[in-house]
């Protein structure tokens, strides 16, 4: 038997073909056939990415998938954030020639794949004091920002999605109260979530931020890459990645105030959630950012922004914080969701 895990973002795809053993009535054990990835805005659809995908294995045929999705999935139907695509079980169950297909949020999924980790596919950045019969946070910064939650039902967790990074951006200082004004005007709106600093398009914002109200100078090499991003129609260049990767050499200041007013945003927000939730169960930072740049994390910003939740600061500091280092943990959790929801 062979079902297909998929973990669909906005700026790639990775699809895996598993084999399952069934090894007792209520154990199933798996084996990965073949993975790939791909760049999803190279695509009009996810439906000739899957068939491309199975092409290469004319023999095997799946007989069920999981889907996780950047975006909402309501009554089966998903129309991603960071790409205009629209997709619903029923149309890709037709398409793909697949008896049941699952859309699940992918910071569900994540979720998810948060109960199969390992102690090496995570960096503590605080132990805390953790709780049995406690919930679980996951947040994550990557194309945009996703926050989930697990919440114990005796044995076994149950899994809520939230969209959690379209709430408002909260600033808390004078720099990102001017930052708040920077985007309201540039993209004339007054809401500005959370997602529009924290995410991978945040850091881009910030920089943006930064370079035009003069708080750094802009260097030579930086400022061509990124003005090549600005001017380029299809976005192909990585600003976040250019901007991280400066900060993390010490060789451009303005890419290195960058990740400061990103770190700390992004330790805040994780703090809010942590606290809303009270999750001493713990609080997992997943997305594709936070593992690319962990000496950054580490160095005491993001935790210091967590904790600083005036007087309830000592609550927050009981929290257990962890980084996910596994990229592959909302695959992971795809594989374990269909799993649970094969028959």
């Amino acid at each position: 038997m062979f079902l297909l895990a998929g973990d669909i973002g906005g700026t790639k795809t990775i699809l895996r073909l598993v084999e399952v053993t069934e090894v007792t009535l209520t154990e199933k054990t798996f084996k990965t056939v073949r993975e790939a990835q791909y760049i999803s805005a190279s695509f009009p659809d996810l439906v000739p990415i899957v068939q491309e995908f199975l092409a290469q294995d004319k023999y095997i045929k799946p007989q069920s998938a999981c889907f996780a999705i950047a975006g909402p999935v309501v009554n089966n139907t998903c129309h991603l954030t960071n790409l205009k695509w629209v997709l619903d079980t029923q149309r890709l169950e037709t398409d793909l020639d697949i008896p049941k297909i699952s859309l699940l949020n992918d910071f569900a999924a994540n979720s998810f794949g948060i109960l199969g980790l390992k102690d090496f596919d995570v960096h503590t950045l605080q132990d805390g004091e953790a709780r049995e019969n406690s919930p679980i946070a996951v947040i994550g910064a990557g194309t945009g920002l996703g926050e989930a939650f697990l919440v114990p039902q005796g044995k076994k967790y149950q899994i809520f999605a939230s969209e959690g990074g379209h709430t408002d951006f909260a600033p808390r200082n004078d720099v990102e109260m001017g930052l708040l004004k920077y985007l309201q005007q540039k993209l004339a709106v007054e809401h500005i979530s959370v997602e529009r600093v924290v995410s991978g398009q945040g850091i881009a914002s910030i920089y943006q931020f930064l370079r035009d109200s003069e708080h750094e100078a802009e260097s030579a090499v930086i400022s061509e890459k990124i003005r090549l991003w600005e001017q380029e129609a299809k976005k192909t260049i990585d600003p976040a990645a250019i901007i991280s990767q400066a900060a993390f050499k010490q060789s451009d200041r303005l890419c290195e105030k960058t990740m400061d007013v990103f770190i700390k945003a992004y330790g805040a927000e994780t703090g809010n959630l942590a606290l809303k939730l009270l999750s001493y169960g713990g609080i997992y930072i997943a997305g594709g950012i936070a593992a690319k740049i962990l000496p950054l994390m580490q160095d005491g910003r993001f935790l210091n922004a967590f904790q600083d939740k005036g007087r309830v600061s000592t609550l927050i500091e009981k929290i257990p914080v962890h980084i996910v280092l596994s990229p592959q943990v909302g695959l992971v959790g795809s594989v374990l969701y269909a799993l649970q929801h094969q028959d």
